[in-house]
């Protein structure tokens, strides 16, 4: 449970064993010798890298970009965790489905598709149409007076997030954004952190949906109380059966599917970062793979980006989940590779190239 080593933000010191030194050194050079000076593009030219590696190419593409928003209760909500009622996350799901919520607005503006998976939310009435099935009951339970979900459960949940990955996107698709949707997800989120990094719990909890004042000091209180009804879990799956979210355990499937297809994967925010902290306590390869595209509003979220060594692409102040910090961020990921691909080279040009280590005079 050990923090990695290395820079993840998509851009600097992810493993490299699967690539050759040739291929390596000619992405390298490929940026090098854009019409700049070397570095000039910062961060976007190792974004650019971190893409070249990731699809073994020096001509790499976004192809098919896609967010999937995976939507729960938590059993936990029925405590004093929220400012929102739990009936929300349904309410939510609808305004998805409607095309009203902020993921959609971003995604519209950006060409991006958007797939809501109703992992288990509590509907007031049926089921809409327009999700993707993969319901595992009405909420999990209330990990303060027990396991929030059964081990069997945290398995069905991983094979339906793959499931998702494998069945509902489109297979062109080389870049996918993962969000969330569920009242009482941050306490669940700051729950696995904790018990992950061994971060204090204290310091994982932030206000989510606005707690503050009492209301924040209530959420520590009640988090705290599940904390202590529970032993310390030894892996990831232990983790995700005592304090997950459907949400959570089918976002940590979809996100390793997503990897072993060799696909980008797009961090939102806090929630999401939880599920690709499960992820990589499976497979730590996988943060090879993972661009970081904001740093939440949640206070915790800063302290796991710090544990993960993330450096994210924007810091906002947002917490609205649901894949909106994805969407924002994906202009600059257009950004690193328009550079790549459309900027000429010294030669092309026919601009003399400098001395890097000559003085600056």
């Amino acid at each position: 449970m050990g923090s990695q080593n290395g820079t993840h933000n998509g851009i600097q010191n992810d493993s490299q064993s699967s690539i050759s030194q040739e291929l390596l050194n000619q992405i390298q050079n490929k940026i090098d010798m854009k019409t700049k000076p070397r570095g000039a593009l910062g961060d976007l030219e190792t974004l650019a890298a971190k893409i070249c590696r990731i699809q073994k190419s020096l001509s790499p593409d976004l192809i098919a970009p896609t967010i999937i928003v995976f939507a729960a209760d938590h059993g936990l909500a029925r405590e004093a965790v929220s400012a929102y009622p739990r009936e929300v996350s349904a309410q939510m799901a609808y305004n998805i489905l409607a095309g009203g919520a902020g993921i959609n607005a971003f995604c519209r503006q950006h060409g991006i598709e958007v797939l809501l998976v109703d992992a288990g939310i509590d509907w007031p009435e049926g089921r809409p149409d327009g999700m993707i099935d993969h319901w595992m009951g009405a909420g999990t339970n209330s990990c303060l007076v027990g396991d929030a979900m059964s081990s069997a459960d945290v398995e069905a949940c991983l094979a339906a997030g793959a499931a998702v990955v494998d069945n509902n996107v489109d297979p062109a698709c080389t870049i996918l954004g993962f969000g969330e949707l569920g009242i009482g997800n941050t306490s669940s989120a700051s729950l696995l952190m904790s018990v992950l990094t061994d971060v204090p719990l204290v310091d994982c909890i932030g206000p989510g949906t606005g707690l503050i004042g009492e209301g924040l000091a209530k959420k520590v209180e009640i988090l705290s109380q599940v904390r202590v009804a529970h032993p310390l879990p030894e892996n990831a799956y232990e983790a995700l059966q005592m304090f997950g979210g459907y949400e959570i355990a089918q976002m940590t499937g979809a996100m390793l599917r997503a990897f072993e297809t060799e696909r980008i994967l797009l961090i939102d925010g806090f929630v999401a970062s939880a599920a690709l902290l499960a992820a990589q306590n499976i497979n730590p390869g996988i943060l090879d793979n993972a661009i970081f595209c904001h740093q939440s509003g949640e206070p915790g979220h800063a302290r796991l980006l710090s544990y993960l060594n993330a450096s994210p692409l924007l810091s906002l102040n947002m917490r609205l989940g649901e894949g909106s910090g994805c969407a924002v961020a994906y202009p600059i990921i257009e950004s690193a590779l328009a550079f790549l691909s459309d900027m000429a080279s010294f030669e092309e040009a026919g601009v003399s190239t400098g001395d890097p280590e000559a003085a600056d005079n």
